[in-house]
């Protein structure tokens, strides 16, 4: 068997078995759909070290058992209910340095361990950029200098992203030159104040959006560097939001990226955005990404490890994907059918690419309702919170213009590769095919996903929920019809009296 040849007999849950995983994010979105899917759909796997910390007075064993006791993991509760103790949790806080585990741990993952997922990152785009670089940057390069002494690692799957080589429009799945040389940068990072360190960032962020973009770019460096020791991996996922089918249709965990403005627009909050219209938004289903990494660890561990190269997964919608335009003009649509409670307008944002048009409507169609609408809850004895959450939505919307005023095309070779590599009866569990996604639906299942697991809203409220919607349309309408009259009126004085 050669490099680029794996045995068609050679069938996924078969590879997994006996594996021992060390998963880092184990309590972020991808690790959490990661772990209900390896252990439901490879049930022989051996174990799954999670590298975690400890959180809110619980202990590790109790931050893993209310995790667990999500309603992602009861389709593999119904299916594999004694999977669950292969789970391993190891303290650990990938912000410390060594990745802040004892010598114990270190020596069992480096006598157990076969294959490691380095998920864990902050994905704050507004974080600084000491904390960005020894979270996202310094932590890859610990996980290279353990692997380095795992006796049977036969893979090492870094999570990226698609976007750390903005300044291509077209993005290959290959390694691309470093913005800088990592460990020049993890030394600033680890020696300079934040001060200074805010005074280098101002420069950085010339060309670079944010500081994660620039530590994830340089993270991929590491894992590059170390490819000449160890048998590597990248997968580059676009913008990932709710799965599409596995383990059910609509999975969401958090209001990060489009999920939160889909939120705030379904809310009625966002009523202008920072956006170009026209573009095409590379949005990503969790499952499929899931699915890419479990095909990925699966190639490298049965293909012959050739030193120095790296294998690139761009995990990115094919380039049918729709426009922005037309994701929110579905997505507003479904709001007749499926509306969020407590509305408070209708869902139909306008769009800009013009800060100042922008900076302007926002003024005006959010802060100061906003405003008014707090001095209300206040004089009624209410606390006040609009404000703050349209401050909020603010931050979020400016912090992605880049990805919301700009478009990328990336390649998806080594994703098709990947397809055609499985044996036919692993295509469907595993599948990575998106050339036929219904988009009415899956944006009508995200949409149920966020009422259901973000939100927290009971769909036997439904009927509630719309004929709260429908008077606060006829509000919104009533109300339109008196500052029209009112402006008319006004319009009607002005030329009497000339």
């Amino acid at each position: 068997m050669d490099g680029n040849t794996i045995d068609p007999a050679k069938s996924i849950p078969l590879f997994y078995t006996g594996q021992s995983i060390f998963l880092t994010g184990a309590t972020g979105f991808l690790g959490k759909v990661y772990i209900e899917k390896i252990l439901r759909s490879c049930p022989d796997v051996q174990e799954i070290f999670l590298l975690m910390r400890s959180k809110k007075g619980l202990s590790l064993n109790e931050r893993l058992e209310e995790m667990l006791n999500s309603p992602l993991y009861d389709k593999l509760r119904e299916e594999q209910p004694s999977n669950f103790k292969k789970l391993i949790p190891v303290s650990g806080d990938i912000s410390k340095e060594n990745l802040g585990l004892s010598a114990v741990d270190r020596q069992m993952l480096a006598e157990r361990v076969t294959i490691i997922i380095h998920s864990a990152a902050t994905v704050k785009f507004n974080d600084s950029l000491k904390h960005a670089i020894l979270i996202n940057t310094r932590s890859t390069r610990d996980i290279c200098i353990l692997a380095e002494s795992m006796k049977n690692l036969i893979a090492l799957v870094y999570i990226s992203t698609a976007y750390t080589q903005l300044n291509n429009s077209f993005i290959e799945e290959k390694a691309y030159p470093p913005i800088a040389d990592w460990r020049k940068m993890i030394k600033v990072a680890e020696s300079l104040d934040e001060y200074i360190l805010n005074i280098f960032t101002s420069k950085c962020l010339d060309t670079i959006p944010n500081t994660y973009i620039i530590s994830k770019n340089l993270a991929e460096s590491v894992i590059q560097e170390y490819s000449s020791s160890l048998h590597c991996a990248i997968v580059r996922p676009s913008i990932v939001i709710s799965s599409l089918k596995d383990p059910f249709p609509g999975y969401i965990n958090g209001f990060n990226g489009p999920m939160g403005i889909l939120t705030a627009g379904g809310k009625g909050l966002l009523r202008v955005g920072y956006a170009n219209k026209h573009t095409s938004q590379n949005d990503i289903p969790v499952d499929t990404v899931i699915n890419t990494i479990i095909l990925v660890s699966w190639k490298l561990g049965l293909t012959i490890y050739s030193p120095g190269s790296t294998f690139i997964v761009n995990s990115t919608f094919p380039e049918k994907n729709i426009s922005f335009q037309e994701f929110c003009d579905k997505a507003c649509r479904l709001s007749d059918e499926i509306p969020f409670e407590k509305v408070v307008w209708t869902p139909y944002p306008i769009f800009t690419e013009s800060f100042t048009k922008y900076y302007i409507l926002t003024i005006l169609l959010h802060i100061l309702p906003a405003v008014l609408i707090d001095l209300i809850l206040k004089l009624s004895g209410r606390r006040p919170e609009l404000l703050k959450l349209q401050r909020k939505i603010y931050v979020a919307n400016y912090t992605l213009r880049h990805f919301t005023c700009n478009e990328w095309k990336f390649e998806n070779t080594n994703s098709q590769a990947l397809m055609s590599l499985m044996p036919p009866d692993n295509r469907e569990m595993f599948s990575i095919d998106l050339s036929n996604v219904d988009m009415k639906e899956y944006i009508r299942n995200g949409t149920i996903g966020i009422k259901k697991y973000l939100l927290y809203e009971d769909m036997n409220r439904l009927d509630a929920a719309k004929a709260h919607r429908k008077r606060v349309v006829l509000f919104i309408a009533t109300f339109k019809t008196v500052i029209a009259i009112g402006m008319l009126w006004m319009m009607y004085k002005w030329i009497l009296l000339n």
